[in-house]
């Protein structure tokens, strides 16, 4: 009996560290969607939190460790969202259009993950590493088979990455909206060498394979309270 009790006793403390964690980075995911980490507080976040000031350094030396976990889960939860359509088209052209869709879709449906997910790109540089990984992969696949002058993945990389981010946070700052998406990304073909017509076939073809995407999976719900839904259009 005693024995059970030890077991269930620790169990519960897991369970109470996990709840706590998960109360920290939500409240980080509110802080960071409306300005840049770095200049967020340990007292604005626990406060936030609702925990006290010793119980963040229970889970994390700085808020600079905190906001990689919170890079991390953005990843993640993104990769996740993004893979069992993406795995099923055999073009990698439209493999990347169909991702950069995917990225600006959800900017749409949720303004402030758009800000958060936009700063934390250009502010840690763990943020994105995953995918930046699979689009070189798509990219070198694409230009194995039409190989374009003088563009190699790395560049190619860097052009799709700084579109997609540069589009996504004017969405969150509520300059462009869902009609500015599609042109967006016949811009970002072209960055890497589509030619228009066969750029606006791909965004049309993008637009055929999307199936529902899940519009809160990245945040559990907008972090600041409240998500701004898009207009559908091709």
């Amino acid at each position: 009996m005693a024995n059970i009790n030890l077991e269930r006793r620790a169990e519960i403390g897991r369970e109470k560290r996990a709840r706590t964690r998960l109360q920290l980075m939500t409240a980080a995911k509110a802080l960071f969607s409306k300005r840049p980490w770095e200049s967020v507080t340990i007292d604005e976040l626990v406060r936030e939190a609702g925990v006290a000031k010793g119980t963040f350094y229970s889970h994390f030396n700085d808020l600079e460790e905190l906001a990689a976990a919170v890079a991390d889960d953005l990843i993640n939860a993104f990769d996740a969202m993004i893979q069992p359509e993406r795995l099923s088209i055999s073009d990698p052209i439209l493999r990347i259009a169909f991702g950069c869709d995917a990225f600006l879709r959800q900017s749409l449906s949720d303004r402030s993950w758009a800000l958060l997910a936009t700063r934390m790109a250009r502010s840690h540089p763990r943020v994105g590493l995953l995918v930046r990984g699979r689009l070189s992969d798509d990219l070198r696949d694409a230009l194995d088979k039409s190989p374009q002058a003088g563009l190699t993945p790395e560049l190619g990389v860097e052009m799709i990455i700084g579109i997609v981010l540069q589009v996504a946070a004017a969405i969150g700052d509520r300059r462009f909206d869902d009609h500015h998406r599609p042109e967006a990304l016949r811009c970002m073909l072209a960055a890497i060498g589509v030619g228009r017509r066969d750029a606006a076939s791909i965004v049309a073809r993008v637009a055929r394979v999307r199936g529902s995407v899940p519009r809160d999976i990245l945040m559990g719900g907008s972090p600041a309270g409240g998500s701004s839904s898009a207009t559908e259009s091709a």
